[in-house]
């Protein structure tokens, strides 16, 4: 059956690779016995790390929609998906239910996921959401925080310098968060930290100069160091968009 247009336009992601089976480790029969032979050693008592199949699609999936890779408004069904990331379609539809929550995509019934489309008034609505949050806490802390702090955040900064030149949207998305999770950290309130977080997922990179945004996290602490109020009230208003 051939494919439709949308499902053509699905991103170019190279499927995850499957671990091999070491020669001379035990079978699946074997090990779903946990039957062990004797010519192999004891296993060590350490804490066995999984990885996440759904974690790594939805890691592939954000990255997707932040190149633009996955376009606005089109619909992308979990089965086309599966067979491009070489998955199940179950990991895709997880993936994609939470993308859903997080508002980057919308539920078609019976089609799929159709990506979300944010209009200039959306994009200014969620500036202004995320000034009322974070503003007044940097300002606070501008005030309680030793100047001598500021200075660990610099190579948070950089990190978000360096993928604004290399134009890594995706890269860039992730520093991003980084940076400001480690301004907010500051405060000690997880719940203030997670909520910004979530609300920064939802920022259309494509439709912000990633250079002048970065530009801004160095202005920050220039401002917070130098303990210039009217620096620092000017760059909050410049990186939040707000008058």
């Amino acid at each position: 059956m051939g494919m439709t247009g949308v499902e053509q336009a699905r991103p170019r992601v190279a499927p995850f690779a499957v671990p091999e089976q070491r020669a001379g480790s035990a079978s699946p029969s074997e090990r779903s016995r946990g039957e062990h032979t004797h010519s192999e050693p004891p296993a060590p008592r350490v804490p066995v790390v999984r990885t996440s199949v759904r974690g790594q699609v939805l890691d592939a999936l954000r990255a997707a929609l932040l190149s633009g890779e996955l376009v606005p408004g089109e619909v992308y069904s979990a089965p086309v998906l599966g067979e491009r990331f070489g998955v199940s379609a179950t990991p895709v539809r997880e993936a994609m239910q939470l993308l859903a929550r997080e508002g980057a995509v919308e539920v078609v019934p019976n089609r799929g996921f159709r990506v979300a489309e944010r209009s200039a008034r959306e994009l200014a609505e969620l500036a202004e959401v995320r000034a009322l949050i974070e503003v007044p806490v940097v300002l606070r802390l501008a005030r309680a925080v030793p100047v001598s702090r500021w200075a660990s955040l610099r190579p948070a900064a950089e990190e978000t310098v360096a993928a604004a030149v290399c134009g890594d949207v995706a890269r860039y998305a992730e520093v991003d968060r980084a940076f400001h999770r480690a301004v907010l950290g500051l405060a000690g309130n997880e719940e203030l930290v997670r909520v910004a977080d979530d609300l920064r997922r939802r920022v259309v990179w494509s439709a912000c100069d990633l250079a002048v945004d970065a530009g801004h996290h160095v202005l920050l602490l220039d401002a917070l160091e130098a303990q210039d109020a009217p620096a620092l009230q000017a760059v909050l208003n410049a990186h939040f968009h707000t008058p």
